[in-house]
């Protein structure tokens, strides 16, 4: 693992290299967008390939549709847009068109969370993972950094079936090294620690890391585990932890409301039950404003985590 947040790179450029470097070894894949390629990054597959990309324009139904025509006549379409408007304008097609006969589509969703920033709450997808991983057939995914970004890309290439990836605005820092790959279903450790266990993604990873860091000054012991797969989520990797620390806390740039937070609630309701804290966007919409400032208006900077996870350590033993 690094991390130097002084240093962040493009996670959708990353996106965007990927899907133009796989368009060269495998000529099934065709490149659908609304009107939002420059901002995608669907544009760098768009140059090599004009003839497999497709503009829908502000149609963002009728890209899912074409999409679902275009893979039952063995096409491998990845469609991109906001992720407010790839999962939430598009619902319907999405369910009954793609997921239900399982086509083989890769819904990319830019532009999550509250980190659009300026856009605001119309644009500010906080329910995004939750319409997709509600949906039957349906994978969800949300890479915490670029290496992380192009292997899940890779991944959705080369398996069969309806996918969800979920990628920042934001640039976003390093967070694997050159070791890192990605295993499908697999939850990644990135810090033990007894404590308490903190399930994240996205985003949020690097901002839990810095803020267990923070912690582990005043002698707070953190386990970190990295939820990249948030649907089928690994069953295995939260029960274990939640046994080692007999506490957990999520975190995530998504509404507390059917997102990781409450599919490791659900997994850990049914196994093994502990206390837990969700922390993320409760239940409300987002505004404009500077994303970072945002991060920090709704709990999720380092620095705001790092004081509720003190506070909430300190709460939990003193219930012991």
């Amino acid at each position: 693992m690094i991390l130097n947040k002084k240093e962040t790179k493009s996670i959708r450029s990353a996106f965007g290299k990927t899907l133009e470097k796989l368009g060269h070894t495998n000529p099934d894949i065709v490149v659908m967008d609304a009107d939002l390629a420059c901002s995608t990054q669907t544009q760098v597959f768009a140059k090599s390939f004009p003839d497999r990309f497709f503009n829908a324009g502000i149609a963002e139904q009728d890209m899912i549709a074409t999409a679902a025509g275009l893979a039952s006549a063995g096409k491998t379409p990845f469609v991109a847009s906001f992720a407010m408007f790839a999962t939430g304008r598009t619902y319907d097609q999405v369910r009954n068109s793609v997921a239900y006969p399982e086509f083989n589509v890769k819904i990319i969703g830019t532009h999550g969370g509250v980190t659009v920033g300026e856009d605001g709450a119309s644009h500010q997808a906080l329910e995004d993972v939750a319409l997709m991983r509600g949906i039957p057939h349906m994978k969800v995914f949300v890479p915490a950094d670029c290496r992380e970004c192009e292997q899940v890309i890779e991944y959705a290439a080369k398996n069969h079936g309806p996918m969800y990836i979920r990628i920042a605005r934001t640039n976003v820092c390093d967070v694997f090294d050159e070791n890192y790959k990605f295993e499908f279903g697999k939850a990644v450790l990135i810090e033990d620690g007894d404590d308490v266990t903190v399930i994240t993604n996205g985003e949020t990873l690097a901002e839990t890391i810095e803020a267990a860091e923070m912690l582990k000054k005043e002698g707070y012991s953190i386990r970190i585990l990295h939820m990249p797969v948030v649907k089928p989520i690994d069953e295995t990797a939260v029960v274990e932890s939640a046994k080692k620390t007999g506490f957990v806390i999520t975190v995530e740039n998504h509404s507390i409301i059917n997102g990781l937070g409450s599919a490791v609630c659900e997994v850990l309701s049914e196994n093994f039950p502990v206390p837990v804290k969700r922390i993320g966007v409760n239940d409300e919409y987002g505004q404009s404003g500077k994303w970072n400032y945002l991060l920090d208006y709704y709990g999720l900077s380092a620095e705001k985590l790092a004081n509720t996870f003190k506070n909430e350590i300190d709460k939990h033993k003193k219930s012991l």
